[in-house]
């Protein structure tokens, strides 16, 4: 299109490759858009810019050329502004839609503000993770049924979820490929919601949590001090009225840089054994255990219950270590012997320690991480998202990369892509996850039934499932310390393995709970944490999700619902046709619903035509492995 052509007529469209989803962009004084979704608006005009210091992008714009690429996967609109220093990209997927700005200046920036608006059409109802600071991704939800309830000034975490009652239309707003640049939050204005970030960090101490966090004191009056010659964050809006489209929409990771790290062959996804969230306790075994006991027959115990159940991992948790030093380990326990032992065993350690004392010396103490043997480590503690944090969990997964060491990410933001561009990186907790059965009665079967409908658009969590000691919600109690219990039936807690995105999965509960079920170990033995193929069999948000995952020639499958008890059918249409198939099915029984931990466990032949009833109790769910049998019809 001709520089003419383009002075003529500022408003440009932009359709999806499937043209359900549309985006208008306006440019004159300013930038705005707007999204429909089968021809009904979704977002209502809502203005773009960014404030340089000496400068504002989106203002009084002249535009020099544009370019539009189409393909199989997205349409892309591309906008060169006059001045010839900055762009402004979109994106229509048939999953959503995204703009980002890219700038081309010669000398450093700095930027001072970002106006992003959604301007969400209507009053819809709303699914929120609200906080009135930027240092937590992991408190409950709330659902709101009319974001009209919603206090001016509100903030809330990306992802969010916004539900138009009225026609069925789900709009979540997130963000993708963030490095260098502050985490985008959303705040009531009005009748919208702004983009708000947490401003440059000009003085912190170490605080909080036992003193080894990095506590902001005074902040700046700008977002980032930049690259001048730069691409900014995706700004992410996906739109649909399917709610099983929710569970298996991909596109935060879609939008983000490609990986940096050539050979990933040493980078393999499983399952861990893990001590923290049972505090070490081992009923029944022939050692001493408990959080006391740490040592060296301790977590040799668990290094042979995980390769005794196929695990690929252990987790080895805060204790092994010094926190403040983490060269300096626990005398009781010989943990370079551990990791031996273990890697004998076919089993590798991931270790825990604090961000801020392993970024006091970065390269020293992955050197000392990657010496004696460990696989992997969870670096906890971040607790913050400005441009500075963003900036440390680049580097330490870069660097970690350089040793081949792979990281479960915690006290940490929300993901937004960086685990493609560093697949080294193979969690992330930002999710109100099981440790809180210690402390309050929060996550329970609803909270379960919300989060993969929208923390799990951002990417994987680590919610850490498996809990053995499974209770009704009237039986439910926080335990702390000792043996605490799950919200939710058994079947309930195996379903996450296939629901939850979790390329580390844990098993939360003691390896003692686990062997006295060898039925429940054999499931948890065999599901996949990572699949080859997957199918949204059924779903609705916040009420119940039934999930199929292929791994090779093997089918599992997930159903969970929240404290509503309901009857689900189950067609086996995902499976090949014309093949004979085995399925060992773990589902609720009449009594589970007084008795939490009650399963019941059938074997039977499917194929593509088989159908079955799931009858899920209160916080009910079923787990299926199904297997391809030798014959074939």
């Amino acid at each position: 299109m001709s520089a003419e052509l383009i002075a003529k007529d500022k408003r440009f469209q932009l359709n999806s490759p499937n043209n359900t989803l549309k985006v208008k962009v306006s440019m004159g004084d300013s930038i705005t858009y707007s999204i429909s979704f089968k021809n009904k608006t979704v977002i209502l005009p809502s203005a773009i810019a960014m404030v340089l210091q000496n400068k504002v992008l989106g203002k009084t714009t002249q535009v020099n050329n544009i370019r539009v690429i189409k393909n199989k996967e997205f349409n892309e609109l591309s906008v060169l502004f006059s001045d010839q220093n900055y762009s402004l990209i979109f994106r229509a997927y048939n999953e959503g839609v995204a703009y980002r700005f890219v700038t081309s200046f010669k000398d450093s920036i700095q930027v001072v503000a970002e106006k992003a608006d959604f301007n969400i059409n209507g009053k819809p109802a709303a699914i929120l993770q609200e906080t009135d600071n930027y240092t937590s991704w992991e408190g409950p939800y709330i659902k709101y049924p009319s974001i009209a309830e919603i206090s001016n000034g509100k903030r809330a975490t990306t992802p969010a979820l916004f539900d138009d009652k009225s026609n069925g239309i789900k709009v979540v707003i997130a963000e993708s490929d963030l490095f260098g640049y502050p985490g985008m939050y959303i705040k009531k204005q009005g009748d919208q919601y702004i983009g708000d970030w947490a401003k440059f960090p000009t003085k912190t101490v170490m605080g909080s949590w036992g003193d080894f966090v990095s506590v902001v004191k005074e902040r700046g009056d700008y977002l980032a001090k930049t690259d001048g010659s730069r691409s900014f964050p995706w700004r992410v809006i996906i739109a649909t009225d399917n709610d099983k489209d929710l569970l298996n929409n991909h596109l935060v990771t879609k939008l983000a840089r490609p990986s940096e790290i050539k050979d990933t062959s040493w980078i393999k996804s499983g399952k861990a054994a893990w001590e923290w969230w049972h505090d070490a306790m081992l009923p029944g075994a022939s050692i001493p255990s408990g959080m006391a006991n740490r040592n060296t027959d301790l977590y040799n115990y668990y290094v042979d219950f995980a390769a005794a159940n196929k695990l690929e991992y252990m987790m080895i948790d805060a204790g092994w270590s010094n926190n403040y030093d983490l060269t300096k380990v626990n005398p009781k326990l010989d943990v370079q012997g551990v990791i031996k032992r273990a890697r004998e065993k076919k089993v590798g350690v991931f270790l825990w320690c604090v961000a801020s004392t392993l970024l006091k010396d970065l390269n020293k103490n992955l050197d000392f991480l990657n010496s004696i043997g460990a696989a992997g480590i969870k670096v906890d503690f971040f607790d913050r998202d400005d441009q500075e944090a963003i900036q440390w969990i680049e580097l330490i997964a870069k660097e970690a990369a350089k040793r081949k060491l792979m990281i479960d990410f915690h006290g940490c933001s929300k993901p937004t892509g960086l685990e493609k561009t560093y697949p080294n990186i193979v969690n992330y907790e930002a999710v109100r996850g099981a440790e809180s059965d210690k402390w309050d009665n929060t996550i329970d079967p609803d909270h379960h039934l919300i989060i993969p409908f929208v923390r799990m658009l951002a990417g994987p969590f680590d919610y850490t499932p498996g809990a053995m000691r499974n209770k009704t919600k009237a039986e439910f109690k926080p335990i702390d310390p000792g043996l605490p219990s799950g919200q939710g039936t058994r079947c309930h807690e195996l379903a996450m393995y296939v629901i939850y995105d979790q390329p580390l999965g844990m098993l939360a509960d003691s390896p003692t709970e686990y062997e006295k079920a060898p039925d429940i170990m054999k499931y948890l033995s065999a599901v996949p944490t990572v699949a080859d193929e997957t199918k949204v069999i059924d779903a609705k948000l916040a009420e119940y999700a039934v999930m199929a995952k292929r791994k090779g020639d093997n089918w599992y499958v997930g159903a969970m619902t929240n404290w509503t008890p309901r009857n689900l059918k189950l067609n086996f249409s995902f499976l090949k046709p014309g093949v004979s198939y085995t399925a060992q099915i773990y589902t609720d029984t009449k009594d589970s619903n007084v008795n939490a931990t009650q399963y019941e466990l059938k074997t039977i032949s499917v194929n593509s035509n088989t159908t079955i009833d799931l009858k899920l109790s209160s916080g009910g769910g079923a787990a299926i492995m199904i297997e391809k049998s030798i014959f074939k019809k």
